[in-house]
């Protein structure tokens, strides 16, 4: 089994890796800084989760119209401009009495293209890694962004108390600028994975082809759906514990980054197909306690315990790679990564709306009971499909 120092000594891995994480950073600040702003001249739950949230909304736009560009665009180009956008977009955010339908307007436009350069990093990830590297690195990148929501989040309560929100949302700017500066200058120039131009025709036309295996229409539910319903839990931080949303953010993602480390450098190969359902159970269980409104302690243990389980992405993911073809594996990832994030959209809306006619608490425990059930639903598929394959690549159009 490789180790971390071996994937970092990877070329072009270390560049990957530092964009990755400037662009991490910002996001967390930003959107816990927005989710205040909203909160804080509104009072609405739902508009303050659909602040933080909505733009993964827009990722269904993405996967559906633009998701061709994810192997058909120059990798540093299309990640370093990505980046500069978001801190123009940012930036543009900070603008006080700026009208929230432009708020909502311009996360909404983020969102869209953060489904395509979502697509084009995990693509450029299993271009530049050896085939059975996959998993270490995602879980690398998993655990960067981890480690950037914990400090992201710490660090973004702390500026929101000095800074203000505002002034919060012009640091997260600089750091996606910086992020496109990392892209730029540390990646190499790479042609486009796949010939032609990018279209929303062809966009559908690989995206059916994708949808037309059954064991990959599994993958892609089990990646999407629990997940998604458990992220619209932690939507309600802020209206559940205002005066402490930024540590219950920052545990859960402590919680996600130990699972990610566990689950891709010491879980045995063996082992990974059984583990994928267990894990999803895992992720909604304890917020089923958040009924009972534990004591603070509890409450926090409990979201960093809950988000272990998200590690289980990593195992569907190499599920996913092993019944993929390489040229197409860019458009099969941003597909993972847009509609998993459409959902965690979704959820959030559903949760908020739910927060809203009944409370914060109420709601958590629906989502997570949802996902619950799911999972369940789910898991005799899965055990059909059988192990996970791993360095094999499945024909484009495996078995129906």
């Amino acid at each position: 089994m490789l180790t971390y120092r071996e994937v970092f000594r990877v070329p072009q891995f270390g560049p990957l890796f530092a964009a990755s994480a400037l662009q991490g950073a910002a996001s967390t600040t930003s959107g816990l800084a927005l989710g205040v702003l909203v909160f804080t001249t509104t009072g609405s739950p739902l508009l303050s989760a659909l602040s933080m949230f909505g733009a993964s909304l827009a990722q269904l736009i993405g996967a559906t119209l633009l998701m061709s560009a994810a192997d058909r665009l120059p990798p540093r180009g299309a990640l370093s401009g990505a980046a500069l956008a978001f801190g123009v977009g940012t930036a543009v955010l900070a603008v006080p009495g700026l009208p929230l339908p432009l708020v909502f307007g311009i996360v909404l436009g983020e969102g869209a293209v953060a489904a395509v350069t979502g697509g084009v990093r995990y693509g450029l990830l299993n271009e530049v890694l050896p085939k059975d590297a996959y998993l270490l690195g995602r879980s690398v990148l998993n655990m960067c962004s981890g480690t950037m929501q914990v400090c992201g989040y710490a660090a973004g309560g702390v500026l929101v108390a000095t800074l203000s929100p505002r002034g919060t949302l012009l640091v997260a700017a600089a750091l996606y600028a910086a992020g496109a500066t990392a892209a730029w200058f540390g990646l190499a120039r790479r042609p486009p994975r796949a010939a032609g131009r990018p279209s929303v025709g062809e966009t559908w036309r690989t995206n059916a082809l994708l949808w037309s295996s059954a064991p990959r229409r599994r993958v892609y539910l089990s990646l999407w759906l629990p997940n998604g319903l458990v992220v619209g839990c932690e939507s309600l931080f802020v209206p559940y514990r205002p005066d402490r949303a930024g540590l219950l953010f920052a545990c859960a993602a402590l919680g996600m980054l130990a699972g990610d480390t566990v689950t891709g450098r010491l879980v045995p190969a063996r082992w990974r197909g059984r583990l994928g359902t267990p894990l999803l159970l895992l992720l909604a269980a304890p917020y089923l306690l958040f009924a009972l409104r534990p004591a603070l302690p509890l409450t926090l243990a409990l979201a960093a315990l809950a988000s272990t389980g998200f590690s289980a992405s990593l195992l569907f993911q190499e599920r996913l790679m092993s019944l993929t073809p390489d040229a197409m594996t860019g458009q099969a990832l941003g597909l993972h990564s847009s509609g998993m994030l459409t959902m965690q959209g979704v959820a959030a809306a559903l949760a908020g709306a739910l927060a809203q006619r009944f409370s914060a608490a109420t709601a958590i425990t629906v989502m997570a009971t949802a996902s619950v059930a799911v999972t369940l639903l789910l898991a005799p598929g899965l055990r059909r499909g059988g192990p996970v394959a791993t360095g094999a690549h499945a024909s484009a159009d495996g078995p129906a």
